[in-house]
């Protein structure tokens, strides 16, 4: 359907053209002695330096402005010269190409032609500056080096949107004979550069699953397209590291990108929507196709919908960023995409979640993507009905849930993830049906040092560290994995992670509480740190806090590698005899979540000689200065276990032995309340009978 079409039939995409035709007048009113933006005549540099040194926070960007010598942060640092500057000018060049495709779309419901003249101007004019870019001087030869941007990556993201925006208006009966000649030259630079880095990475690297490669594929496909070159787009899709080879090898069996990273799963989906699009106009049907293992754009999809959370939240996995308005537009793209081709309603509430992050005030669907992309009348869903169950056995993640319960959690036991993974086998990411309890933290611009000396860290995950170091970039597996009407249980594994170390972890989600039972088992006695960082304010009785606000009266910090750095210590209790502590958590607003607190439990099982200590860290990567709390529970030995037992509500859950060393986990009291035995055994952990 044509977008003057949808306009015509659907409320809510007239309101959002609207609102696009308002901001694209803004952006000619606010060019200085011009109908029209300036293009810059500087080559944008690396977007990741764009962030606060002492905030870590990403800079504020405003696409109206101009030109920009002073770059602020959300807490009020200002900030000049290299290498902001040149960040700064990546935001620039994409809000201009943006600008051409909103135009386009526009003019497209309109007919007006000042936005027709807008679009084409932009295009034109970056046509005749391109070739003036030098080949990036200041770009490291890991990049492949633009001439627009340092990274010949964010050079074939940005092409795709202006060549979208000059199909888009051809497509519409808008010439370009004036600047035909200009654009010719255009693209066929833009087709040499992407074939040489795409045979560097293919060939000479040998590296062509790389999420790089995807990209130069749909910049390739839109230059063909641009130019009308069926066969030329055809034999693209078929070479080695072309869509149909990518899609197979990059790619897992369960659907999800290999690196492990919602990011990159969703950054490499998007360049396969293009590359969709772009073969659609010669009738070849990508959206259909399948890899040799099952791999399908409406599979990848469909993952996401499994891996997000009951309020729609997508998880931070390995690197990538916990909210940013750029990912949030390409989330809003990729589903609304999804829903026009496959109709697939279990990604209406990740949509609903993502217009929510963009519009707070008034959630709606709106914005180029819903316009450009979307069709029908769907109703936003503000949640997930339920949880589901799942194993994502090659990609190494497994969701467990139970219908009558708030609390659901996520695990992850797989690969690394290459140059994007981190240090993190059999974290734990537990969600209230409401909100993200101790989600990932994410991963703030990789400009920052933060990105290396914190997030990437075992200290920084829910899962165990031995020796005061990071595990090692490791493989875990899943042992068992059971669904069950009464439970859902996971039993985790990795021997990779430490020299001479096996870790397991157990974790059993029924209708009261979640489980989580986790053994180490060494060569030797180390200090072994498990990790609990939640989002809200723990009220824990463990020791006497002494600390202020000032920062100044903090303690000193546990350590100075692999992340302790990053952890101090506010309050901490020695236990001279075994015994039970609980934690009462209050959710907070750092998430900007609009659901009513609802107070989650936690009790430890501490054997005689731990330590307890209450820490905090830097917070979720969307502002690391919002410090989170945290529980670090430290034993020494050759042989430790650490037993967490999670539930919602007032009733925290009691942890109590048998004669026979086996676990008791009730509520309501001994008497009265409902309870389970468990014990673990060579199959995994066992339930031994019931408190009722």
């Amino acid at each position: 359907m044509s977008i003057r079409g949808k306009a015509e039939m659907y409320g809510w995409c007239a309101d959002a053209l609207k609102e696009l035709a308002a901001e694209l007048d803004q952006v000619t009113a606010a060019a200085e002695h011009q109908r029209e933006p300036a293009i810059p005549m500087e080559p944008g540099g690396w977007w990741h330096s764009y962030v606060c040194p002492a905030h870590h926070s990403e800079l504020l960007f405003d696409p109206l402005e101009e030109d920009a010598a002073i770059f602020t942060c959300p807490h009020g640092c200002e900030l000049r010269g290299e290498p902001y500057r040149g960040a700064w000018l990546v935001f620039k060049h994409q809000s201009l190409a943006r600008h051409a495709l909103q135009a386009a779309a526009v003019f497209a419901a309109t007919g007006e032609g000042r936005y027709a003249d807008l679009g084409r101007s932009i295009i034109v004019r970056y046509a005749q500056q391109f070739p003036h870019y030098p080949v990036h001087p200041a770009a490291s030869p890991w990049m492949l080096k633009g001439r627009a941007f340092h990274q010949a990556l964010t050079e074939a993201i940005w092409a795709t949107t202006l060549i979208r925006a000059y199909l888009l208006l051809v497509d519409e009966g808008i010439s370009f004979t004036e600047g035909e000649e200009t654009l010719h030259a255009f693209f066929a630079m833009l087709e040499s550069s992407m074939l040489e880095y795409h045979a560097i990475l293919t060939n000479e690297r040998g590296n062509p699953e790389n999420n790089y490669t995807a990209w130069l594929n749909a910049a390739l496909s839109c230059v063909y397209a641009a130019r009308g070159e069926r066969q030329k787009l055809l034999a693209q899709l078929d070479d080695e590291g072309g869509f149909r080879h990518h899609l197979s090898i990059a790619v897992k069996p369960d659907q999800l990108e290999f690196e492990g990273s919602i990011y990159y799963h969703v950054f490499v989906l998007r360049a396969y929507l293009i590359n969709a699009e772009m073969a659609a106009r010669f009738g070849e049907d990508l959206y259909g196709y399948s890899g040799e293992a099952g791999q399908s754009i409406s599979g990848m999809l469909d993952v996401l919908a499994q891996l997000a959370d009951a309020s729609g939240s997508l998880p931070a996995l390995h690197d990538g960023p916990y909210w940013r308005e750029p990912y949030a537009r390409e989330l809003a793209e990729i589903f609304e995409i999804g829903l026009a081709q496959y109709g697939n309603e279990d990604i209406l509430p990740l949509l609903s979640k993502v217009y929510g992050q963009l519009s707070p005030d008034a959630p709606s669907r709106s914005g180029l993507e819903a316009v450009l992309y979307g069709t029908g009348d769907w109703k936003l869903k503000p949640r997930k009905e339920q949880m589901e169950t799942v194993l994502l056995q090659s990609s190494g993640f497994a969701v467990l849930a139970h219908e009558r319960n708030k609390l659901s959690c996520l695990l992850d036991f797989g690969s690394h993830g290459g140059s994007h993974g981190h240090y993190d086998k059999l974290n734990l990411m537990l969600s209230h049906r409401s909100y993200p309890l101790t989600p990932d933290r994410g991963t703030v611009p990789y400009g920052s040092r933060l990105k290396k000396e914190w997030y990437p860290h075992t200290a920084c995950h829910n899962t165990v560290s031995i020796g005061g170091r990071s595990q090692s970039e490791a493989q875990g597996a899943c042992i068992k994995h059971e669904k069950e009407q009464s439970r859902s249980y996971a039993w985790i594994r990795t021997g990779d992670a430490y020299e001479g170390a096996v870790l397991d972890r157990h974790v059993l989600v029924n209708d009261l509480w979640v489980l989580d039972w986790f053994e180490v088992r060494l060569v030797e006695k180390q200090q072994v740190d498990w990790w609990f960082h939640y989002v809200g304010v723990g009220d824990s009785g463990i020791g006497e806090r002494h600390y202020k606000k000032d920062p100044a009266s903090m303690p000193k910090p546990l350590g100075e590698h692999d992340g302790y750095a990053y952890v101090q210590a506010i309050s901490r209790f020695e236990t001279s005899a075994p015994r039970s502590y609980t934690v009462r958590i209050e959710q907070q607003t750092q998430l900007k979540e609009q659901s009513p607190p609802e107070e989650v439990s936690v009790t430890l099982w501490a054997d005689a000689g731990s330590s307890l200590i209450h820490v905090l860290t830097p917070g979720i990567a969307v502002d690391p200065s919002q410090r989170s709390e945290g529980l670090l529970h430290r034993q020494v030995g050759d042989n430790v276990r650490f037993i967490a037992v999670y539930a919602c509500g007032n009733d925290a859950p009691q942890l109590r032995w048998t004669e026979a060393g086996e676990l008791i986990v009730s509520l309501g009291g001994e008497e009265n309340g409902a309870g389970s035995i468990y014990a673990l055994t060579d199959d995994g952990l066992k339930e031994r009978g019931m408190l009722r």
